[in-house]
């Protein structure tokens, strides 16, 4: 289904946010191009900008710089052409099946005559036949959003945007929904003349895409394309399958660098803040007591997500963590324990602290905090003060998000204590240089 006449164009294309006095990039010079008959799959790790880059397709969001052209004509406004299905199922739960999908309908201005007759029809090409009055508090996760593939395909989009539309459901449930989708797009069942899918699940990009656009983050770019040129069913053993996925895994998860570089700089210092992966000490614990049993304490990432049993977006956050502490290097694809990273894995309680303690020392983000602390008047701080400095680094969610995470790992070294009813933040006798106690 490749016809190759391009449907949609992103020339050039920026986002940018400010906060206070700070710009951020979300989005960093975009180049793409959808054609007519293609199934694209925009991939890549939570943070780089791939929702972004769907509302501005959609004309929800005007870039910041660049151009949206669609067939050729920039585009303004909202994309007349387009419609996204969202992973929440997004239903009025006052409505009944057929009145949810109608609902897009009525919102076109199509007459009430034709509204019934092709909800009822897309109701039944979504295998919905029979459940047209029931609500959606009667229906499961999976059968719910078809419902929001009804509605969204009653418009009759050419451009059909999905944002994680499987995220929010069950394995089995979502499953089937990739089937049932892939069987409607692959037969010519429904009217649309491409899929824009969003996803950081790099498998199910690989099972439903022809192409991927492979996005980093720091600023959200496109790193690479990758053409899937798989036939349909494509099945997730064969050996052609698992080499893309390696290969997917080997692109996201890159290769450790030298230590100037992976671990950035502080704030107020020249270069990039790093910002930390939003990671748990117990799962990093037990990712890396589970490389220790591996032989040569060794493994392929792309079997982790199956092997652990979580998604890819975890096991790329955990990578990075591991990573970034000098727990582990990663290279084309496999991530290893080094010295450090094996004793962690076979540390007692209290040794894996200390462990863990001198290695955030070392990291720019953590590093600024202490020294926040030690110059606060009582070694203290107001919450809120410390997000409004970080706002200055990151995006007032990604502050938040931040000082969530450094406060997480400070705890568990013993380097800070927080008292969450007062919000404030304090350093640790033991991280107070001795002159000034």
């Amino acid at each position: 289904m490749t016809d190759q006449k391009p449907l949609l164009q992103l020339i050039h294309v920026q986002q940018l946010y400010t906060s206070g006095r700070r710009q951020f990039v979300a989005v960093q010079d975009v180049n793409l191009t959808i054609n007519e008959g293609e199934f694209v799959a925009l991939l890549g790790p939570s943070g780089c900008g791939k929702s972004t880059l769907l509302r501005i397709i959609t004309g929800l969001r005007r870039p910041s710089e660049g151009r949206v052209l669609y067939r050729g004509i920039p585009l303004e406004g909202v994309n007349p052409y387009a419609t996204i299905v969202f992973q929440t199922f997004a239903l009025f739960p006052w409505l009944t099946v057929q009145e949810n999908v109608e609902l897009a309908l009525r919102a076109r201005g199509v007459p009430a005559e034709e509204r019934k007759p092709r909800a009822l029809d897309l109701i039944d090409r979504v295998g919905l036949d029979g459940f047209e009055t029931a609500y959606p508090r009667e229906l499961s996760g999976g059968m719910r959003q078809k419902v929001g593939f009804a509605r969204a395909m009653a418009v009759e989009p050419e451009l059909l945007c999905l944002d994680e539309p499987f995220s929010a459901l069950d394995v089995l449930s979502a499953e089937s929904l990739r089937g049932e989708l892939l069987e409607l797009w692959l037969s010519g069942k429904i009217p649309t003349r491409a899929i824009l899918m969003v996803t950081h699940n790099i498998e199910e990009a690989i099972l439903m895409a022809d192409r991927l656009i492979i996005m980093d983050k720091d600023p959200g770019r496109i790193v690479a394309e990758m053409p899937i040129a798989l036939f349909h069913p494509r099945q997730r053993k064969s050996p052609e399958f698992q080499d893309l996925v390696d290969q997917v895994y080997a692109l996201l998860a890159g290769q450790t660098q030298p230590e100037p570089i992976e671990l950035g700089s502080a704030p107020g210092e020249p270069g990039r803040t790093r910002a930390l992966p939003q990671i748990t000490i117990n799962d990093l614990a037990g990712f890396l007591e589970y490389l220790n049993e591996q032989p040569n304490y060794r493994a392929d990432i792309f079997h982790l997500p199956e092997d652990l049993g979580v998604d890819s977006d975890h096991i790329l956050r955990l990578t990075e963590t591991a990573e970034l502490l000098g727990f582990a290097t990663i290279e084309k694809g496999d991530i290893q324990l080094t010295p450090l990273g094996e004793t962690f894995a076979q540390a007692s309680i209290l040794a894996r602290k200390e462990i863990f303690a001198t290695r955030i020392r070392r990291l720019p983000l953590m590093r600024w905090l202490l020294n926040l602390l030690r110059r606060a008047e009582e070694n203290t701080l107001d919450w809120e003060v410390v997000r409004t400095a970080l706002e200055l680094e990151f995006p007032p969610d990604e502050a938040e998000r931040q000082l969530d995470i450094l406060i997480d790992w400070g705890r568990y070294a013993e380097l800070l204590a927080y008292d969450d009813n007062r919000g404030l933040l304090t350093l640790e006798p033991a991280s107070v240089p001795e002159r000034a106690m």
